[in-house]
């Protein structure tokens, strides 16, 4: 089983790029704070995690995240070479995300500052108040409990609580 998922900020601003193909592509950086401050600074330290996305999940977040904005990824991790400019041979080892989900609402990302990155963990975040959704009022329907009165002839020294 090969199964990723990670709550972070993006450490740069997505870049949209295409392959020779013509298919969309975005390489992004999360870093991840770890849940354990260190033993040696007493700082609690983050992971930079490279990933990857294609197609619309790559216009999207492109279009709506920006550096510092909170998400969160499920993908599989994937390793692959290539030779670089300088005929070394390079290996990358990265997030191939199937999903990704905004995880702010938008506009939250433009005001975070992510040089205060150290003090936020994805386990501390206040969760955002859902949205109430209108409702018409339902004239109220006839009760089927009304009868049970005339059914059965119970009282309240009947029952054994």
């Amino acid at each position: 089983m090969n199964r990723v998922v990670l709550v972070g900020r993006l450490t740069r601003d997505p870049e949209l790029r295409n392959t020779n193909s013509g298919v969309p592509v975005v390489s992004f950086t999360v870093a991840v704070n770890r849940t354990f401050t260190s033993t040696q600074s007493g700082e609690r330290e983050a992971d930079f995690i490279n990933c990857i996305v294609f197609n619309k999940q790559a216009e999207n977040l492109n279009r709506y995240i920006k550096k510092g904005g909170l998400v969160g990824v499920d993908g599989r991790i994937q390793t692959r070479s290539y030779t670089a400019q300088d005929g070394s041979k390079r290996y990358v080892t990265e997030v191939v995300c199937e999903n990704i989900q905004f995880l702010e609402p938008k506009g939250n990302s433009q005001n975070n500052s992510f040089g205060g990155y150290d003090d936020y963990s994805p386990y501390d975040m206040p969760r955002q108040p859902q949205r109430q959704s209108y409702q018409p009022q339902q004239k109220p329907e006839r009760n089927p409990f009304d009868d049970v009165q005339a059914q059965f002839d119970i009282t309240d020294d009947d029952l054994p609580f």
